[in-house]
């Protein structure tokens, strides 16, 4: 595998993880489903594990990647407010469950910057 290709094959294979994980374990993402959100959580959960895979596939796939990457770039920025959401629940739990919690507030930003990286690259 050339080099200038693994950022993408392991973007990838992060969304794919993450996508698994809800529907593998999906009450915790219930759980930090906005209540404004129409539906029910289970729904909005299943529904971003279902575009955290697509992302994943359209990543790993040459011709789709650039495609995939702008797309896993947006879909972080919307589920931003789960992160803020849960980061806000969980202000008075033990210190190890609110450092993870607040902990996901800034990753976001460099993993937007890194799908943005891959989509960039793979324009070219």
């Amino acid at each position: 595998m050339p080099s200038s290709t693994r950022p993408a094959y392991a973007l990838a294979g992060l969304m794919a993880a993450a996508g698994v994980t809800h529907f593998v374990a999906p009450k915790p993402y219930d759980s930090i489903i906005p209540e404004r959100l129409p539906g029910t959580p289970r729904t909005w959960t299943y529904a971003s594990g279902a575009a955290e895979l697509a992302c994943a596939a359209a990543i790993a796939v040459p011709r789709t990647r650039r495609a995939g990457a702008l797309a896993t770039a947006a879909l972080l920025v919307g589920v931003f407010p789960a992160n803020v959401q849960m980061a806000y629940d969980w202000r008075r739990r033990p210190l190890p469950q609110r450092a993870v919690a607040y902990g996901r507030l800034p990753l976001q930003a460099p993993l937007v910057a890194w799908a943005l990286k891959v989509a960039r690259v793979s324009g070219r």
